[in-house]
């Protein structure tokens, strides 16, 4: 190792001859997500790093000069990784400090020594957040600076030589910083640090959801290649997540069953329940209904399940079938496909769905036997994400007819339809929150095309109050900032109690990782 680095490694040789594995595993779940960690640089107090498996969060302490000119000192926790990544987290300095450039973020090093290439993303004790970064090994530092100050959300992605930074105040869209010509090399250490910029002093910082993510390569072909998913809650208020469950497979749109004791999700054409407590998954006999899509909801009585499922004969078509949600066969619902389930009324009559028919995608309602389709939005363009209110008064959906995809809504008849949002993003599934008080969103940026909502992109759930039944026009607050999409969110996945949300975020698998934090 390099011998200005002091460093705490908990893996290899000498750890295995020394503790054995049992003692080895425990250690390294110890650092969730990381490797290792030490100080960088001829540091005069030593520095420490600390994860809390309960709270999935993570603490560092450090001195150091500076991260700046041609050298650098300050308290680094790493894991080695290869190719395209983005790292996320919410990140603060703890206590008043002494020098207002202290500064904490994420940091990709080609190695450990002081004067290695790097770049960072750091938010300084004065609020100055900026995109720092060293070329060559002992060349000066240089500086790109966002002009959002005090971020508490910091973001760094890596695609090739792009690096890019985007930052919030959290509940605030994104703010980007670029640099797209840097090399630090394919393998690289990418880790959260904090510096005090005094060396004598030692300064804390505190890292929550840290999320290490590998993204979809630019090329891969959608809906037929896909990566793997972290079954995710949130608690709305805090904004505070946690990663229940991953599967290198593609999972989508959890439903959250009534008695709080389940997520219902959709992978490779199954259906499956998510026992909460066990945090293992089980798949629902739905017996020919093998093909199901993410357009699936429960009735309100949490008995029924509604599936779309794709049927061969039909020129796979997504027809709509309903079965017990403990399992069985499934029965027949909607006449002709395409048809994409979204929402159950809350007497248990009546389905909604997004059919197309004639060439056009509209809103249709029939039975929850069957029968007769009703169509209830005629405006050229998509409409889709039909729910209905908990009160069975509204309808809420999305719809790209003014040139946009914003949130709608309707009387439960389809009359008196009005627009709800309208800003520079393309929003998707509205999804009303038990109580009736709140509103969540899933948000596109505007480069994806309104009438798409495709895997693998950043995207923002979003919070809408609702005030005696009326959704508030200002400004959707963010409450979560994902790399996800498709199946992010597409169903109905509020807890019973209105507290959490369930979701899914998406990463290929981490080679060489360290421990199982989140």
């Amino acid at each position: 190792m390099m011998k200005n680095f002091r460093l705490t490694v908990l893996a290899g040789c000498v750890g295995l001859l020394f503790f054995g594995y049992g003692s080895v595993l425990a250690q390294k779940q110890s650092l969730g997500l990381f490797d290792g960690h030490g100080d960088i640089g001829d540091v005069l107090k030593p520095g420490s790093a600390q994860y809390d498996p309960k709270t999935h969060q993570y603490e560092l302490s450090g001195s150091g000069y500076n991260i700046w000119f041609d050298h650098d000192e300050f308290q680094f926790m790493w894991k080695r990784m290869k190719g395209d990544f983005i790292l996320y987290t919410r990140a603060g300095l703890i206590g008043q400090g002494v020098d207002p450039h202290r500064k904490v973020g994420w940091m990709v090093r080609s190695t450990l020594d002081g004067k290695s290439p790097h770049i960072n993303a750091a938010v300084h004790g004065d609020g100055l957040t900026s995109l720092q970064f060293r070329r060559t090994a002992g060349a000066n530092t240089e500086e790109a600076r966002s002009t959002l100050t005090h971020a508490d959300v910091i973001q760094l992605e890596r695609r090739g030589g792009k690096f890019t930074m985007s930052v919030a105040k959290f509940g605030e869209p994104f703010v980007t910083q670029q640099v797209t010509d840097l090399d630090l090399g394919d393998e690289v250490y990418v880790g959260l640090f904090i510096g005090s910029h005094n060396k004598d002093v030692i300064e804390r910082g505190v890292f929550r959801d840290v999320r290490i993510s590998v993204p979809a390569r630019e090329n891969f072909v959608p809906y037929r290649e896909y990566i793997g998913s972290n079954l995710e809650t949130m608690d709305v208020a805090t904004g505070q997540r946690t990663i229940l469950y991953y599967s290198p497979e593609s999972l989508q749109a959890p439903n959250w069953t009534p008695d709080n004791r389940s997520l219902i999700y959709n992978s490779k054409g199954l259906m499956y329940r998510f026992d909460l407590k066990k945090k293992t998954p089980t798949v629902i006999n739905t017996d020919f209904a093998n093909n199901n899509n993410n357009d699936h909801v429960l009735s309100f009585d949490g008995k029924m399940l509604g599936l779309s499922h794709h049927v061969k004969e039909e020129g796979n078509k997504s027809i709509v079938y309903t079965v017990p949600v403990k399992g069985g066969k499934p029965k027949r619902i909607t006449p002709t496909g395409h048809s994409y389930l979204h929402g159950w009324s809350p007497d248990r009559k009546s389905l909604i769905y997004t059919g197309q028919r004639n060439g056009e995608f509209d809103i249709y309602k029939i039975g929850a036997d069957g029968g007769t389709e009703i169509q209830l939005t005629t405006a050229k363009g998509l409409d889709d994400g039909s729910e209905y209110s908990p009160d069975g008064q509204y309808i809420y959906f999305n719809s790209s007819r003014s040139g946009t995809m914003q949130v709608w809504r309707m009387k439960a008849d389809g009359s008196d339809q009005q627009q709800i949002t309208n800003d520079e993003y393309n929003n998707w599934f509205p999804h009303v929150s038990p109580d009736g008080k709140q509103m969540v969103i899933l948000s596109f940026n505007k480069d994806v095309p309104p009438d798409d909502h495709p895997f693998y992109k950043q995207v923002y759930l979003r919070l809408i109050s609702i005030d005696n039944g009326n959704p508030i026009r200002t400004t959707p607050r963010v409450i979560a900032y994902i790399y996800g999409g498709q199946g992010t969110i597409n169903t109905p996945s509020w807890s019973p109690d209105s507290r959490l949300l369930a979701f899914i975020s998406n990463s290929a698998p981490l080679m060489q990782t360290s421990g199982t934090g989140q």
